[in-house]
């Protein structure tokens, strides 16, 4: 088995987007979990832009996992909140293009808001990778 297998019951509907229902973790495989990364820039700066702060998200956990030796293509699981509907299309095609295949599995949630009001997404993952 590679680090990851998506599982896909062929008696439940298909995923609505590019997401996997589950994902197998080979045993053995090293696990990181990163917490939720906001669309903040190292200089605390935040752009209005929904999509330039979801990729803001994935840099960061990009630095996180590579300090773990993983890559984005080592995702197994993202849980992401956008703070609008209307953020739902820029996250998830910025999601679809950052992370690997086969693809995670996924939650988005909306919520009411974040620590500081402009901010609009939030990005946690679970990485698994074969020693």
């Amino acid at each position: 088995m590679t680090t990851k297998r998506p599982l896909a019951p062929t008696s439940i509907r298909p995923p609505f987007a590019r997401y996997s229902h589950g994902v197998e973790v080979a045993p053995g495989a090293r696990l990181v979990f990163v917490s939720g990364q906001l669309g903040v820039r190292a200089d605390d700066t935040v752009p209005e832009d929904a999509a330039e702060q979801a990729h803001l998200c994935f840099d960061n956990i990009a630095a996180i996992l590579a300090e773990a030796g993983m890559t984005l293509d080592d995702v197994v699981q993202v849980r992401a909140f956008v703070t609008d509907r209307a953020f739902m299309a820029d996250y998830m095609t910025v999601r679809n293009a950052r992370v690997g295949n086969p693809p995670p599995a996924s939650t988005l949630m909306i919520v009411a808001g974040f620590n500081r009001p402009e901010m609009k997404v939030e990005v946690e993952v679970f990485a698994a990778r074969l020693p």
